[in-house]
């Protein structure tokens, strides 16, 4: 049983993370102006950024998307193993054989470039792949039981945070990167205890990552990202076991959506009260409890409405550009990894001419002083790779080739 909302929205998602090679942040830099103009390039900017600590845009949702889906899908999934024959014993062998594929790859696209193997765990294949295999033993349990266990996870995440001592007064934040003009993303009081780079999670990866070869100490993660967001993570991913089984279930559509509606606007409204409150602050780098729920209860409305145009109503048509990105998602992922160099310098090599000019002839159209050519041509080219991945994935999709793990 497939769902044209989970194929497509989970295309939205590879294709928002693809669109990075676009650049489009930099627009805010062609468009300097205090005007309409510039104030749409200023919204571009903050949704194809990852906020700095606190808040949440539109790019910091693909992260938490994806991992939901993974719970999503694993409730099909099993459903379809189990109408093939397959028993407990070999689908726990493919999770663990899964969990393994996914940590291993995460830190080899992680190493690409690198003198030596990169051991990295806040990477988003590796987060998924340090939880799955316990997913796929609580997808074996009754929904009060998820239920019950994601309220442990994430009040045993929040609780552990709060009882590790807060840093001492006099702290050298700059020795751990973090800049003296942090500005509204300082907290004090019970929030400090999730402050950047001095939290339990960078405690703990100053032990924890030091037990690997490296070239040098490590000391903290420059974006403050850590490797014990994997335990909130698998929240998240109980949160799309959820879903996943309101999906499957054989309520009436109304019901159905309703539900995942509803559902997504209690997690949405508990995970800003929190934040609001001064209990737990949405920050996505270290994925505190607050931002699962926040995250996660966008999910779940976001997954409603695709449900309700896509699998309701049969509108369809306008996602088969995102079904051809995400029926083969690992593809696209790694070809993000691997092959956006390469296509930007073949574009260089052949059609570099061609981008110049076109860069200059808009900069003279915007008649701006900032109109760099530099801003244009990342985006012309960004725009050439997209279209390069996709007839990639076009013909993988007509040849109904899908890679999974």
């Amino acid at each position: 049983m497939r769902l044209p909302s989970i194929d497509i929205y989970r295309g939205m998602v590879m294709f928002l993370m693809l669109a990075e090679v676009m650049h489009l942040y930099k627009l805010r830099e062609v468009f300097d102006q205090d005007n309409i103009a510039g104030r749409i390039a200023e919204w571009i900017r903050f949704h194809t950024s990852h906020v700095e600590w606190v808040g949440c845009s539109l790019h910091d949702m693909i992260q938490p998307s994806f991992t939901f889906l993974v719970g999503v899908s694993l409730v099909f999934s099993i459903a379809s193993r189990i109408s093939k024959g397959q028993t407990k014993a070999q689908m726990l062998v493919h999770a663990l054989w899964r969990s393994f594929a996914l940590v291993f790859l995460g830190i080899f696209l992680r190493s690409l470039g690198k003198p030596q193997t990169n051991f990295t765990f806040d990477d988003t294949l590796t987060q998924i792949g340090l939880g799955y295999c316990l997913l796929f033993l609580v997808a074996g349990l009754s929904t009060r039981s998820v239920v019950a266990i994601l309220v442990l996870v994430l009040v045993g995440y929040w609780g552990a945070f709060i009882t590790y001592p807060k840093p001492s007064e006099g702290f050298d934040y700059a020795a751990v990167g973090v800049p003296a003009d942090w500005g509204n993303h300082w907290k004090e009081g019970l929030l400090v205890h999730f402050n950047k780079n001095s939290n339990l999670a960078w405690a703990f990866d100053r032990w924890w990552m030091n037990l690997f070869p490296r070239p040098t100490e490590f000391l903290y993660s420059g974006g403050g990202y850590a490797t014990l967001s994997f335990v909130p993570t698998f929240g998240t991913m109980l949160l799309g076991l959820l879903a996943g089984r309101m999906m499957k279930s054989n309520n009436d559509d109304r019901r159905r959506i309703g539900g995942l509606m509803l559902v997504g606007s209690i997690c949405m409204l508990v995970g800003y009260g929190l934040d609001w409150l001064g209990v737990c602050p949405v920050v996505k780098r270290i994925w505190t409890s607050s931002w699962v729920l926040w995250s996660g209860g966008l999910c779940f409305v976001w997954l409603a409405v695709l449900s309700q145009v896509c699998d309701v109503w049969k509108f369809t048509a306008w996602g088969g550009f995102f079904t051809v990105v995400g029926a083969n998602s690992i593809v696209a992922y790694v070809m993000s990894w691997t092959l956006e160099g390469p296509v930007i310098e073949a574009m260089k090599r052949h059609f570099g001419a061609i981008f110049s000019y076109a860069a200059d002839r808009f900069a003279t159209m915007l008649s701006s002083e900032k109109a760099g050519l530099t801003q244009l041509e990342s985006l012309f080219y960004g725009v050439s790779v997209l279209v390069v991945f996709w007839i990639v994935l076009l013909w993988l999709y007509r040849q109904r080739i899908f890679v999974r793990i």
